[in-house]
């Protein structure tokens, strides 16, 4: 896909009509595209918006992919952002805009939404053994030669089931063998003789080339930053072993990767010592909860907690509900519940309040349950709440936040609807 198709095909979302699909975008828009209600400016509270309705901040979205375009500079480091976060094209776009050198993805479909909308370089951070998925994959790398493409390896089967599924591709699918973060962790392989085997098959094999390794260290049992910082040198030191054995040759250059959102500090740190090896190295990191961050999970996991003068990532969502029913002195509803909010890591946090255009603290007011379409809050003496109020909820967790929302206004400080994200989950 050239860069003009994939401009063409970024800009057919803003063609896209308004309708009951999306919630939360104000019902007189029906029939207008997506455009044609960004070009209006509406004002998320004041528009004719319905609640509940998502909001992604314009201003703190900028701020972070800023941030970590910064990050990954400074420390040297190749960025292929986690895209199952958001799996939004837009984001996709602005993120390589801002210096990615692509994006990683966890299954096949989302890597057809990637390529649906241009993305020319896709790390998929997962084994890949199914035939109908290879095989289209297989189509793109010989239809397209800027396409760029790197999975998971992690078993002599898997590379069988790989090689039989791949004959007849004119070009390889590059892999990189995963190594497990522990006994017990998630995929990869748990030792380094296996990593051995495994590279030995890729060899083998007609359809697959080794072009690295890889894993991911927020699987380390236990994970502190001593551990993490020993299975990262574990991976270094599988990566030096394979290039003295000569695994690399012919190479343009070795993948060395890893890098969630709760060790990038260790991941940047293990990577600038990374000895001279035969190749040079494309040192990628993943993390992909960034572009938005959160009120819960990654405010208190951030490596930029432990690293302040680094920077500070900022959350970007705000959920607005509104005060359905109010029974007594100590307890609230409100119009969203597991529908809306993530709820997997934690519950949301009561924020905001909203009443005749002006905004507060939610001063005694916390979200103690959720229902399918409710959410429980608790209130203290102090808490000034009513029926119609708007409340703005924060999230914890990004990925099962963005997931529940087709389209998402982005808002700027003052209010301003200036733009709708657009998600393919």
């Amino acid at each position: 896909m050239t860069a003009d198709t994939a401009a063409e095909s970024l800009a057919r979302l803003a063609a896209e009509r308004v309708d009951h699909r999306f919630k939360g975008l104000p019902p007189d828009a029906d029939g207008l595209t997506v455009g044609e209600l960004a070009a209006q400016r509406r004002n998320l509270f004041t528009g004719g918006f319905a609640t509940p309705v998502l909001a992604l901040s314009a201003e703190r979205l900028e701020h972070n992919l800023k941030l970590m375009e910064t990050y990954a500079v400074r420390h040297g480091l190749a960025f292929a952002p986690h895209g199952k976060t958001s799996m939004a094209p837009q984001l996709f776009q602005r993120q390589i805009e801002h210096g990615a050198w692509g994006i990683t993805l966890a299954v096949p479909h989302q890597v057809r939404v990637a390529r649906a909308f241009g993305t020319r370089r896709v790390f998929l951070a997962n084994e890949l053994v199914d035939p109908a998925a290879l095989r289209w994959v297989s189509a793109e790398l010989d239809a397209d030669p800027d396409f760029r493409f790197v999975c998971y390896v992690d078993s002599v089967r898997g590379v069988e089931l790989m090689d039989a599924a791949l004959s007849g591709s004119v070009r390889p699918v590059d892999v990189v063998v995963e190594l497990a973060a522990g006994e017990g962790a998630r995929t990869g392989v748990r030792t380094e003789a296996e990593c051995a085997a495994v590279a030995d098959a890729v060899a083998g094999s007609r359809t697959l080339r080794l072009v690295g390794v890889a894993g991911y260290e927020g699987e380390v049992p236990k994970a502190d930053s001593e551990r993490v910082t020993a299975w990262l040198r574990r991976l270094v030191a599988l990566a030096a072993g394979f290039d003295e054995a000569g695994r690399f040759e012919g190479l343009d250059e070795i993948v060395v990767s890893a890098g969630g959102s709760a060790w990038f500090d260790a991941v940047a740190e293990v990577f600038a010592e990374i000895p001279e090896l035969s190749r040079p190295v494309l040192k990628l990191l993943r993390s992909g909860a960034y572009v938005s961050h959160d009120d819960g999970h990654y405010r208190k996991l951030t490596p930029f907690n432990r690293v302040p003068e680094e920077g500070a990532l900022e959350p970007a969502f705000r959920l607005w509900t509104q005060v359905v029913s109010r029974p007594s002195a100590e307890q609230a509803f409100v119009n969203a519940g597991k529908r809306d909010a993530a709820y997997d890591l934690d519950l949301p946090f009561a924020q905001a309040i909203r009443r005749d255009g002006a905004e507060r603290p939610a001063t005694g007011v916390s979200v103690t349950g959720l229902s399918d379409q409710h959410a429980w809050l608790s209130t203290t003496p102090e808490a000034d709440l009513e029926v119609g109020d708007w409340v703005g909820l924060g999230l914890s967790h990004p990925c099962t936040s963005f997931d529940k929302w087709q389209l998402i206004p982005v808002v700027a400080a003052d209010g301003t609807v200036v733009d709708y994200v657009r998600t393919f989950f």
